[in-house]
């Protein structure tokens, strides 16, 4: 097994942080644990498919997440189109920390990823958290580490998964 170094990233959120300018069509809606969580688990599964990130099967994942101290379903960020279909996500713990970020394929690059982060920066600013923090391998293939540093996030520390 190949070794893969893993990157933990931290961006301030001391200064204010724009609102999020979500592309065309696309909306924020409210997380819906009953209603969207399948269909969460399924982007996560799709947009980790080539790569970045790992997801356990759905039985194992919700009732995981579900019974994790940090989680908070007011901290899951969804993206929906004007159809209602969700194609982007931003999944949070209530220690300042992204867990998941998720992006349908076919709405990559249009700034979705930036506006889902933006709204956790604003959600966890408001909350009194001086910054927000989370890990990245380094080899993503969906250049989401391009995509946190353009939104200021530094690097903190890395380290090496076998």
């Amino acid at each position: 097994m190949t070794e893969r170094l893993v990157i933990c990233m931290r961006r301030s959120l001391t200064e204010p942080v724009p609102d999020p300018v979500w592309p065309a069509g696309i909306r924020p809606v409210t997380f819906e644990p009953g209603r969207h969580a399948e269909t969460l688990h399924a982007l996560l599964v799709e947009a980790y498919a080539r790569g970045g990130g790992y997801v356990e099967p759905f039985a194992i994942w919700w009732p995981s997440l579900q019974g994790d101290s940090e989680y908070d379903p007011a901290l899951v960020f969804v993206a929906a189109n004007e159809r209602g279909s969700i194609v982007g996500v931003a999944q949070c713990w209530t220690g300042a920390f992204v867990k998941d970020l998720a992006v349908a394929p076919s709405m990559r690059r249009n700034g979705l990823g930036s506006s889902l982060l933006h709204q956790a920066f604003r959600a966890f600013r408001e909350r009194g958290s001086p910054s927000i923090e989370l890990k990245v391998h380094a080899d993503n293939p969906s250049g989401a580490l391009r995509l946190y540093r353009s939104l200021g996030f530094e690097e903190v520390e890395s380290y090496r998964l076998a």
